[in-house]
């Protein structure tokens, strides 16, 4: 049975250099873009089963922001914070139920190679954009891919 797991990347966030980059944090624009990845996913029908972010502030609070429209309170999941590969992915996947939706918060160029290598696509995910792979084993077929100006129109 094919399941689905879907890529968020955190919203826009503060320019380097300001904190630590783990430290990063939100733009305002990254928070609306975050609150409108969230609600886009609920009209969408995006019912996960988890929801796991990096550890880094600028994608936990892009989680936090988008898991209130979908009533779930997103799991940090230190790997997610850099070097998360297709194999990751794939392993989170397994370990929810049967069926099950997995959306991980998480960073570039992460996230861009995890959907070549699952689906063969080449992408540009954009700051607070969202991609669906749906899974049959490890062959995956990208479904949605979803800039933030296409998000805020779902909303």
């Amino acid at each position: 049975m094919a399941r689905r797991l879907w890529l968020l990347r955190h919203g826009d966030a503060e320019p380097h250099g300001i904190h630590p980059d783990a430290e990063r944090r939100l733009t305002d624009r990254g928070v609306d873009q975050a609150r409108a990845a969230g609600v886009a996913l609920y009209r969408l029908g995006v019912t996960p089963q988890g929801i796991y972010t990096s550890p880094k502030v600028r994608a936990h609070d892009t989680a936090a922001a988008a898991a209130v429209a979908l009533g779930l309170a997103p799991v940090v999941h230190a790997p997610l914070a850099s070097g998360f590969g297709a194999d990751d992915a794939l392993a989170l996947v397994a370990a929810a139920d049967d069926e099950g939706d997995v959306l991980i918060v998480g960073h570039e160029p992460d996230f861009s190679q995890i959907v070549h290598d699952l689906t063969g696509a080449r992408i540009d995910m954009k700051k607070g954009g969202v991609a669906c792979v749906r899974l049959d084993g490890s062959r995956g077929e990208l479904i949605i891919l979803l800039r933030p100006r296409e998000l805020r129109a779902i909303r």
